[in-house]
């Protein structure tokens, strides 16, 4: 999967408030998938196809200890995503500095013509 299928499947899966939620929860240490649906009013079965969403984003990995399958969480999607959102971060922080700068010079602008007798 090339790297825009990868943030796709991530901001997909992230869509949701129940996998966001399983996710909050797996950051907390590993869960088998009844432990992931104890907090929620919804079946078994649609816990299963949350995390199967997970999974295919590659946001969840499941292991096997004896019968216990527990699920934990990836964090290399959520770096990736991080990464990406991190780039348009630095570009809003750097537009809002220079209309800071762009507000403070019209302010001393102002202050001038003011001083000067005009408006």
């Amino acid at each position: 999967m090339n790297a825009s299928a990868r943030l796709d499947a991530t901001f997909a899966a992230l869509a949701d408030p129940t996998r966001r939620a399983i996710l909050a929860r797996l950051a907390r240490g590993d869960a088998s998938v009844m432990e992931l649906a104890q907090p929620f009013a919804i079946s078994q079965p649609a816990i299963s196809k949350h995390i199967n969403v997970l999974e295919r984003a590659g946001l969840v990995a499941r292991s096997r200890e004896g019968r216990r399958r527990p699920c934990r969480i990836v964090a290399r999607p959520l770096a990736e995503a991080t990464s990406w959102l991190d780039e348009y971060r630095k570009f809003w922080e750097q537009s809002f500095e220079r209309l800071d700068a762009l507000l403070e010079e019209m302010k001393l602008e102002t202050a001038r013509a003011k001083r000067r007798g005009g408006r």
